[in-house]
């Protein structure tokens, strides 16, 4: 009888890896998801420079190396966290620090930013440029690393086990999130390319908007840290 009651509680099924707090998890992916971060920066310029076809390939490159990124950060984290709290703090504290100062760096920097987006170059780039290009900024990705780091684990019942399950689940979840609304960005801006490439400080302005929801995160982020 204890045995099969062991085998049961090992068992990984829908409902261990489906945490309780995924609403909350939805809004927060959310949130840092419409943040205009390097990922969607970089949609927003191939779509201003190349037209909405580029773009939305350029987000499906992407999609994929945030969910390679996930896949590696849940399994290299899922088990520390699983045994240990230091392990959690840590994480929270050193993402959360780290999601400001990305915030205060987009802010600072917006203009140059700007700038980047409007200056793609001449050679409209093929659907496989564009998806590797995509996918290359999606892994290197600093905000989504930091997400899928600090962000994430606080959503996992811990104490109910499959953690590295749990953070697969919603890494996959936040890329089908992504290419919805990363797709969609590329959509419009494409639709509006001439009226964003004629005033550099719409660009700004979104640049602008992007770093402020990261720190606003970054401190939510601190703030729950401290709480624990």
């Amino acid at each position: 009888m204890a045995n099969q009651h062991s085998v049961n509680a090992g068992t990984t099924t829908l409902a261990t890896v489906i945490p309780t707090r995924l609403p909350e998890y939805l809004v927060a992916a959310m949130i840092i998801i419409l943040a205009p971060g390097p990922s969607v920066l970089f949609v927003i310029a191939r779509a201003i420079a190349w037209g909405r076809k580029v773009s939305v390939l350029t987000v499906a490159g992407n999609v994929s190396g945030s969910l390679v990124l996930s896949s590696l950060v849940a399994l290299g984290l899922g088990p520390i966290l699983q045994r240990s709290h230091f392990a959690y703090l840590a994480v929270q504290w050193g993402g959360g620090l780290y999601l400001i100062y990305l915030g205060i760096d987009a802010i600072r920097k917006r203009a140059v930013h700007a700038a980047d987006m409007t200056n793609q170059g001449p050679v409209v780039p093929t659907a496989a440029q564009s998806i590797r290009d995509g996918f290359w900024v999606g892994v290197l990705n600093p905000k989504a690393i930091v997400f899928f780091a600090a962000v994430l684990p606080q959503f996992v019942d811990i104490d109910g086990g499959h953690v590295t399950a749990q953070l697969l689940f919603m890494g996959l979840v936040f890329c089908v999130l992504a290419f919805i609304s990363d797709g969609t960005w590329g959509l419009l801006a494409g639709t509006a390319r001439q009226w964003l490439a004629t005033d550099a400080r719409r660009l700004e302005r979104l640049r602008a908007t992007g770093g402020s929801v990261m720190i606003t995160l970054g401190v939510l982020v601190l703030i729950s840290a401290l709480r624990g």
